[in-house]
């Protein structure tokens, strides 16, 4: 365990450009690209082992023993010590495998860690018989455990092949109660596995999904490290609207897609509060949206529709309501970052469903698809996008979005579709960037790099 000590607060920017030009509508949409950075400014990288709870569990089949049978000790062997950790199997329901006895919770040491990588050994996996109790069992089984286990970071690695995914109508409800309580990471073996409950999960639960076909153990260990390099295991983004101000909804677009739920502040009806967890150092894009009602608000004047908040740093996030029929000047300095995002947000859904409709033998739309995947790849210069496509597909024009099919197995498709929804991108909306050149400082029109004075008003560009 490091000595050093972590700072309460990282350092935090944000910054936000909002997206498009606003007319007056009972529901008109505004959108705002609000990018946040986090430094740890020279704090040390680990996180005290202490501070991380951690379960392991193992939602496989007997026939599929084999995919865990020394990828299970190994992961064990390689815990930190002081570590809190427990392993759970199944027969059919969740059953606690280590550690045994009455206590909950076992605390890794050398003694530790060796006694549980034995009895990992004779793990309890469901069998011939009663249906496994579903994935809404193993989220519930986490929550009801980690509740008693009050440390910074809490944890759930869930490894699956699909055997408990069957008549499964309570996820959604579950997922629901475990909002905050806890982060989860899903490892799919076998071939059987469904990849869209398992993207819930990680996209809901602040994780990822990965399809592990080798190399189970390591995958495992590299998750729990993953963990320790956590420098704020919660940071909530607050976000307080004008009362004209009827919904709001922020998602995560980049480094991984997760979709965040809003709670309301007691007695604050305009404020929400949208938990975000596991920050390293580095940067998030966010998509923020309001629905917002114009009909008491001025035209043409500068409003504020809401203040976004993180930690100590404040941004807020100003329009105007233009006047019907006339044209504004320009469109806000960051309708790019926006389009951006929602530009990549499309292609990593037009991936996704060419692949599904791929698996379903609907050749025509996973054709289409694939192509409007490929174009914006190829705009953007997403490489892993183009590669995934190639796969399946000859690409003949990636900028046409014109793609060819290719003979392929649909039961190989399920992983390719895992990583469609779960694969961390970059910063998506740098990508894109600004226009280059300068813009007008009195008007704000886009001007060549050559430009001198401004072609909308006449001004000298600074």
């Amino acid at each position: 365990m490091s000595s050093h000590t972590r700072p309460p607060q990282p350092g935090i920017r944000l910054r936000v450009d909002l997206g498009g030009v606003l007319r007056p509508h009972r529901s008109a949409k505004i959108e705002a690209h609000l990018r946040v950075d986090v430094a740890a400014d020279g704090a040390p990288t680990d996180l005290p082992a202490v501070q991380l709870a951690v379960i392991i569990a193992v939602d496989v089949a007997e026939h599929n023993r084999a995919a865990v049978r020394h990828a299970l000790p190994s992961a064990l062997r390689a815990l930190p010590d002081r570590i809190s950790f427990a392993v759970l199997g199944s027969g059919p329901e969740p059953v606690r495998c280590y550690p045994r006895g009455d206590d909950e919770w076992a605390v890794a040491d050398r003694e530790e860690r060796r006694r549980a990588a034995f009895v990992a050994g004779s793990l309890p996996l469901h069998r011939e018989g009663p249906r496994p109790a579903g994935y809404a069992a193993w989220v519930a089984g986490a929550r009801a455990l980690l509740a008693g286990r009050p440390v910074s970071v809490r944890h759930l690695v869930l490894i699956t092949d699909g055997s408990s995914a069957a008549g499964d109508t309570r996820l959604e409800e579950e997922l629901d109660a475990c909002a905050g309580q806890f982060t989860c990471d899903v490892f799919a073996v076998g071939a059987d596995w469904a990849p869209d409950p398992l993207l819930t999960l990680a996209e809901r639960l602040h994780g990822m999904a990965e399809f592990v076909d080798d190399g189970l153990g390591h995958a495992i260990t590299a998750a729990i490290h993953q963990l320790r390099r956590v420098h704020t295991p919660h940071l909530p983004i607050e976000v307080t609207v004008r009362p004209s101000v009827r919904q709001v909804s922020l998602s995560e677009k980049a480094p991984r897609p997760h979709r965040l739920g809003g709670l309301l502040q007691p007695g604050r009806p305009h404020r929400w509060s949208f938990p975000t967890y596991q920050w390293e150092q580095g940067g998030r894009d966010y998509l923020l949206t309001l629905v917002a009602d114009s009909d008491a608000d001025p035209l043409e004047t500068e409003l504020q529709f809401a203040m976004v908040s993180i930690g100590d740093v404040h941004a807020p996030v100003t329009a105007r309501w233009h006047l019907p029929g006339q044209s504004p000047p320009h469109d806000p300095a960051g309708a790019d970052s926006v389009r951006g995002l929602n530009a990549t947000a499309r292609m990593r859904s037009a991936l996704r469903q060419g692949l599904v409709a791929l698996q379903e033998h609907q050749r025509d739309t996973a054709e289409d698809r694939l192509g409007q995947a490929a174009r914006l790849a190829a705009r953007f210069g997403t490489d892993w996008v183009l590669d995934e496509i190639r796969t399946v597909a000859d690409i003949e024009d990636a900028a046409a979005g014109r793609v060819r099919l290719r003979a392929v197995d649909a039961g190989t498709l399920g992983p390719l579709i895992l990583r469609a929804g779960s694969r961390p991108g970059g910063p998506l909306a740098d990508a894109v960037g600004a226009r280059p050149g300068p813009r007008c400082g009195d008007c704000g029109t886009p001007a060549g790099s050559e430009a001198r004075y401004c072609i909308a008003c006449g001004e000298r560009l600074l």
